[in-house]
């Protein structure tokens, strides 16, 4: 008896084509996905931040400094785990700066990021811990598009299978990048087998991260950083058995990728914060906005400023913001009225909201010392 061969009756395609010129401009698919990704977590978190209190458009004054802060991070992060690319023998050091020939790693993203957000939420005025909670679900909804730029790239795949969802991986010209290389018929040239899509595996997880964060901060009324520590959770749970999946090169620590350790830390690390931490969901009224100019009760026309109308109302954004609870912002909300100011707890763990008011580079100092978070782009190579 002859047995048929086991040819795998399904399978996931891969692109040949990564890079499109436009004219003498190299579009990038990655590229591409990162800038979506970017412009979903912005959505997410600007939606987010309003319903806490936050002036309208100010998620694009934290992404001004967040997103390339982020980008920086995510390259340093890459060039200090990889440092055998760039330094020591046959190592290229400028190549540590061509971020467009792919090394990004999350960590180091997600690090620099919260700088960059730390620096523009004392700008503003926000606790830096209101911002990482409003971002929490749109950072792996980030994330996830960014692993569609992987599948562009054919990377990030794990080892052989036989499952129908097996992922075809194209064999990528070294002299044409972003491209696959082609046989003599021009036909492109595939792997053999097929693989572990292990970035689809990725983008599924974090979709599913984003969607246990809102429902357990809508349930549990997630504050104080916390709801970005789930994420935080949720996110290195899923990367650490993943990322035992990937067959991609990596440096490795006692024959565990490094990748694997970061991810254990980093859980052990959210984990003790979404433990230790605890107070109810903070929100926000502004301060020191300046009141809208009254006409004359007379109505003398001459002494209005028709020219403001004509420009239109535009928002001002405030000098800073007050802490308040959820009863006094829904009062505010309700009725314009400011609540009174309380006397500041002395618990730094377990207080309530005290309604201190917190205004520029001053306003962040406590809420910093609770969480940190921001928005960054996703990763490519790690």
């Amino acid at each position: 008896m002859t047995l048929a061969p086991m040819t795998p009756l399904a399978a996931l395609p891969s692109p040949g084509t990564a890079v499109w010129q436009l004219g003498p401009v190299p579009i990038r698919a990655y590229a591409l996905c990162i800038i979506v990704g970017i412009v979903v977590a912005c959505v997410v978190t600007e939606y987010r931040l309003r319903r806490r209190g936050v002036a309208p458009g100010a998620v694009l004054d934290i992404a001004v400094w967040a997103v390339p802060a982020g980008i920086i991070g995510a390259r340093l992060y890459h060039v200090i785990t990889s440092p055998e690319k760039y330094f020591g023998a046959g190592g290229q050091p400028l190549k540590a700066f061509a971020i467009w020939e792919g090394g990004l790693g999350i960590w180091g993203a997600v690090a620099g990021g919260a700088v960059g957000a730390w620096l523009a939420a004392r700008q503003l005025g926000i606790p830096l811990t209101v911002v990482a909670d409003a971002l929490a679900p749109g950072m792996p909804l980030a994330q996830a598009v960014g692993r569609v730029g992987n599948w562009f790239n054919n990377e990030l795949y794990g080892g052989r299978t036989s499952l129908p969802w097996g992922l075809e991986v194209h064999v990528m010209d070294p002299d044409n990048p972003g491209h696959a290389l082609r046989d003599d018929a021009g036909n492109p040239v595939l792997q053999p087998g097929l693989y572990h899509p292990t970035f689809l595996y990725e983008a599924l997880w974090n979709i599913g991260v984003a969607v246990l964060v809102l429902v357990l901060d809508r349930k549990l009324r997630l504050g104080r950083g916390r709801a970005f520590a789930l994420y935080v959770m949720g996110y290195t749970a899923g990367r650490f058995w993943i990322e035992l999946m990937r067959t991609d090169e990596a440096n490795h620590i006692l024959g565990v990728r490094l990748n694997v350790w970061t991810a254990a830390l980093v859980f052990l690390g959210a984990l003790v914060y979404f433990l230790r931490v605890r107070g109810p969901r903070e929100y926000l009224i502004p301060v020191g906005v300046p009141a809208a100019p009254v006409p004359p009760a007379g109505g003398d026309v001459s002494q209005v400023d028709l020219s403001a109308r004509e420009a239109g109302a535009r928002p001002v954004a405030p000098e800073g913001y007050r802490v308040v609870s959820e009863e006094q912002f829904r009062t505010y909300q309700e009725t314009g009225e400011v609540p009174a100011e309380e006397p500041a707890a002395t618990d730094e763990t377990d207080h309530e909201p005290t309604g201190e008011a917190v205004t520029g580079e001053a306003a962040t100092d406590e809420a910093d010392r609770a969480g940190a978070g921001g928005a960054r782009p996703a990763d490519r190579d790690s």
